[in-house]
């Protein structure tokens, strides 16, 4: 069975999507730890990091770059944080979210009941912001 992921790739379940490309897509999480909160997820479904090609690791961690650049342009944290975890689905994503201080990195302060229209609203926020970084040729997919 298709992960969740590969779900919203496919157009299966909803994604609010900030990134698309052949190799990867980028797409807010629907239960951030801040907003904007975003996940960088490649095409093809693999469930460690470790078993991605280099190249591949190497195109998300420079996507997962543009989006933390973008999210330093909207939300001015005090850092941008980046996360491999990949427990809780089974396809490799990296997590890009702004940082305060480090407990803003536990999953236990997830908002899982963020709403769909304010996910959506930060997406487009990260959107604007990206194509200003001169990505709308990713965005605009």
């Amino acid at each position: 069975m298709a992960s969740i992921f590969t779900q919203i790739i496919n157009g299966e379940m909803q994604g609010h999507f900030v990134w698309k490309d052949e190799v990867c897509v980028a797409f807010l999480t629907i239960a951030p730890l801040k907003p904007g909160h975003t996940l960088v997820v490649p095409r093809e479904e693999v469930d460690s990091w470790t078993d991605l090609e280099p190249e591949v690791m190497q195109h998300l961690s420079g996507v997962a770059h543009a989006i933390g650049r973008a999210l330093d342009q909207v939300y001015q944290p005090e850092k941008v944080g980046l996360t491999i975890l990949g427990l809780e689905v089974r396809h490799v994503h990296l997590h890009v979210s702004c940082i305060w201080q480090p407990t803003d990195l536990d999953f236990g302060n997830a908002d899982a009941n963020a709403s769909s229209e304010g996910v959506a609203a930060e997406a487009e926020r990260v959107r604007s912001a990206l194509r200003d970084l001169g990505y709308a040729s990713v965005v605009d997919r």
